[in-house]
């Protein structure tokens, strides 16, 4: 990958840190709406809404279904695995909420904006993201992120999702990238790597987990190892 100029990032589950910041809105929520009373323990709570999270969204990636339902559903079901029923105006609300405080979270990844602040100095940054269009800039501003970034796509802008080639095909017309001279670095094989690839981009995969994958892609479990790719 000697010849790269431009390097387009995911932004949820790969700097800005989704599960930590989840955490603490959720954290925030619990009290606000005192679940404790409905006899909700958070762990368990926290546990299944991660796991039904990632449902939610691999089926929007797939057009199964649409925002409103990922918006809400997710929250219904997560309450329903541990027999807490909610009708669907606490779901509004809550979901609501959700969204107005999680964005305002500033975790990030391990060596995030060390590595952004090295990369900056030699290649053309950008984002791509299926995440909401509203909240997404929110992160990018109150994580300091912002001004590491030429260009930034949502999806929604697109009407597709990764890994549909038109997300990405859109991101190298908006950033001038050459496809043969971009990589693009995220944490799904599926909506990042795979579909980057499919496009004729670079790609690596972000698995700070160090998950087993049979296919041989190029990953990193740190991002501070990007340093060495480049």
């Amino acid at each position: 990958m000697d010849d790269i100029r431009d390097i387009f990032f995911d932004l949820d589950h790969t700097i800005w840190d989704f599960d930590a910041n989840s955490k603490l809105a959720l954290q925030e929520l619990f009290f606000e709406f005192d679940l404790t009373k409905r006899g909700v323990d958070f762990d368990a709570f926290m546990k299944e809404y991660y796991e039904v999270n990632d449902i939610y969204w691999a089926r929007y990636r797939n057009n199964e279904i649409q925002r409103q339902e990922l918006r809400i559903g997710r929250f219904i079901d997560a309450f329903a695995n541990l027999d807490v029923r909610i009708d669907f105006d606490f779901a509004d609300q809550f979901a609501g909420r959700y969204l107005e405080l999680s964005p305002y979270k500033t975790n990030l990844f391990p060596n995030a904006i060390e590595v952004l602040t090295y990369l900056q100095s030699k290649f053309n940054l950008h984002i791509i993201t299926n995440g909401f269009e509203e909240v997404q800039f929110i992160k990018l501003k109150h994580s300091n992120l912002k001004q590491f970034f030429k260009t930034v796509v949502c999806a929604e802008e697109v009407g597709e999702k990764k890994p549909h080639p038109s997300v990405f095909q859109y991101a190298l017309d908006k950033s001038g990238a050459n496809p043969k001279q971009a990589v693009m670095v995220g944490d799904s094989l599926q909506a990042d790597v795979q579909g980057a690839l499919d496009v004729g981009m670079h790609a690596i995969y972000f698995n700070p987990e160090m998950v087993d994958i049979t296919a041989d892609y190029k990953q990193i479990q740190d991002l501070a190892e990007l340093k060495h790719w480049f």
